[in-house]
C-alpha cells in the first residue's frame, strides 16, 4: 500500500546553522539520538550533516571538530528533498537513485518539516523486518 511521506517521516527535524562546530553538532546528534541534522541558513535548507559526513569529511581528513564548521563538511546543495504529500514509493526511488538513506521533507515554501529515513520506510512497509527492528532499537544495542 502506498503511503504519504507525512505518515512515516520523523517530524520536527534537528537543525543547526552552517557556522556550528562539528563537535557541537555531534553532541546534539547524540543527545537527540539522530544520525543527521539539517543545516539551515536564514530559514533555508543549506545542507544535511550525517554521522558519515563527520567521519569521512571531518575526522578522516584530520580536521579539528572544535574548529571545523558543519557548513564545510555537510552534504552541500542541491539537497534532495520531498514534500509531505509525496509517496513513500517516490521516497524510496529518490533514495535509490541518489544513494542516500535520509531525505529532508520540506513544505511548499521550502521550510523543513521532517526527515524520512530508510528505516522509516522499512518500518512502514514491513514492521517486522530486520531494518525496522534495528531502526527502533535503543542506541548502543
Amino acid at each position: 500500500m502506498t503511503r504519504r511521506v507525512r505518515d512515516v517521516m520523523s517530524p520536527a527535524p534537528v537543525a543547526v546553522e552552517p557556522m556550528t562546530t562539528v563537535s557541537r553538532a555531534a553532541r546534539l546528534m547524540r543527545e537527540e539520538d539522530v544520525g543527521d541534522v539539517l543545516v539551515i541558513y536564514d530559514c533555508d535548507l543549506f545542507g544535511v550533516l550525517t554521522d558519515r559526513d563527520i567521519v569521512l569529511r571531518g575526522v578522516a581528513d584530520g580536521r579539528d571538530p572544535d574548529a571545523t564548521t558543519v557548513g564545510s563538511v555537510c552534504t552541500p546543495p542541491p539537497v534532495v528533498t520531498l514534500g509531505p504529500d509525496d509517496t513513500t514509493d517516490r521516497a524510496a526511488e529518490l533514495m535509490r537513485h541518489h544513494a542516500v538513506r535520509r531525505i529532508p521533507v520540506v513544505d511548499h515554501g521550502g521550510v523543513p518539516v521532517g526527515v524520512v529515513s530508510l528505516g522509516d520506510l522499512a518500518a512502514a512497509d514491513d514492521p517486522h523486518s530486520a531494518l525496522a527492528d534495528i531502526s527502533r532499537a535503543e542506541p548502543g544495542h
